[in-house]
């Protein structure tokens, strides 16, 4: 017989008394964890519903919502007058008496400064909305990942059910065997030992569902205990083109943005440059005796217009920063686009050979196996190696199918850049 199999009785039995004692301990935790959470009924919801809340709810959104109403809010800032001027002189500036002068005058823009003030306001509006749409995006794909992460743990606590089912069933006849001298005891003590570290394992999973629970909540940002709907399926389904074509919209609008708001400013800075008409008012007495009044009107030359020359060069330079930037991400997205394709078409292939064959030959090995066991055609040893190769190739079925996930909402949404 193969030493892999020759096990000792005693430290057997010790192993799985050990297992025992962490099963009854993961016990213990699991009833306090499902206790500390029963007093919140879970709400299941589509993908649909938890994106849709998460946009009405998260914060980051709201706060880009405020920054588009601040930027609207300053669009009425595009006309800027002088402060008005307001004087008043008092003395002999006429003869020996006390007379007295008041005087009020305001500057007003010429040109086209106020119209370029209201078009730069204007694209920086529109610049708050596309950093908001990037918000959007990011946001729909961590709910996505943080949806299909439940669901895998769903998954995974099926397997496990699924695996008690199969070695309770191999406990009682191990337990039948036992009873008519067809084995020893060692048989009964290894199938009570992974029973109890299959439950064992459960209490595990019930804190881990509870973690992917709380992960889902945090980008909703929601009070209320949802979970994913138990009737989508656990396979993502991607729509290639119109995620990498978003993906390439929302990015080029963006840096396209960042384009016009330079382009208006330059042409702001540009527009002060030019002079700006005063009127004004007085008042005055002469020998206090006398009301004289006049009107002055005056021109504000910029003769030192070099400041606003250099911001208007500045801002030139910021246009052909953000088209380079442009460039380069397009680029890093069409390349990071061939590696998510590639990887996604891996993850397809191994999903397919498990889906179309894998699961199959393991539930005929499954199938086949206990059969053989409980008629007597089958050693233990040999039946433990069958069921652990079908097992194994559930537990394979379910990782492939959680990488596949992975790989289709990253290909899905591939990941954007915007500094």
């Amino acid at each position: 017989m193969n030493s892999t199999y020759n096990i000792n009785r005693k430290t057997f039995a010790k192993s799985a008394k050990l297992l025992c004692s962490r099963w009854l301990s993961g016990l213990r935790l699991s009833s306090f964890l499902l206790a500390s959470t029963a007093t919140f009924a879970q709400q299941p919801i589509s993908l649909e519903k938890a994106i849709e809340l998460a946009k009405s709810n998260n914060i980051d959104l709201k706060i880009a919502d405020k920054e588009i109403e601040r930027q609207t809010v300053l669009k009425k800032t595009a006309f800027q007058p002088e402060p008005l001027q307001v004087q008043y002189q008092g003395g002999q500036f006429n003869s020996a008496d006390f007379d007295h002068n008041v005087s009020v005058q305001q500057f007003f823009p010429m040109g086209n400064i106020t119209k370029a003030n209201r078009q730069l306001q204007e694209e920086l509006v529109k610049l708050a909305e596309k950093r908001k749409a990037l918000s959007s995006y990011d946001l729909e794909k961590a709910v996505t990942l943080s949806y299909y992460q439940y669901l895998y743990g769903v998954s995974i606590q099926k397997l496990n059910s699924e695996l008690n089912d199969i070695y309770t069933k191999f406990l009682k006849n191990a337990e039948l065997r036992f009873k008519t001298g067809e084995s020893g005891n060692i048989e009964v003590i290894s199938a009570k030992a992974k029973v109890k570290e299959i439950e064992t394992q459960k209490a595990q999973l019930e804190y881990d569902l509870v973690i992917y629970q709380k992960q889902l909540q945090f980008f909703i940002q929601t009070d209320e205990n949802i979970v994913p709907d138990d009737k989508t399926s656990l396979q993502y389904t991607v729509l290639n083109e119109e995620g990498n074509s978003k993906a390439e919209s929302l990015m080029t609008d963006y840096y396209q943005q960042q384009i016009s708001v330079s382009q208006k400013e330059a042409n702001t800075f540009k527009a002060m440059r030019t002079p700006k008409v005063g009127l004004g008012y007085f008042a005055q007495t002469i020998d206090t005796r006398s009301l004289y009044q006049g009107f002055t009107a005056g021109l504000q030359i910029p003769l030192f217009g070099g400041v606003n020359t250099a911001r208007a060069r500045a801002s030139a330079i910021s246009i052909s920063q953000s088209q380079l930037a442009l460039d380069k991400n397009k680029l890093t997205l069409n390349l990071q686009r061939q590696e998510l394709q590639n990887n996604y078409a891996k993850q397809q292939k191994a999903l397919d050979y498990f889906q179309k064959e894998g699961l199959q030959y393991a539930d005929q090995i499954i199938t086949t196996a206990q059969k053989s066991y409980a008629n007597g055609d089958m050693s233990y040893w040999a039946y433990i190696s069958f069921l652990n190769q079908a097992i194994d190739i559930k537990k394979q079925y379910t990782e492939a199918t959680h990488n596949f996930n992975q790989s289709a909402i990253e290909f899905q949404f591939p990941t954007i850049k915007n500094n």
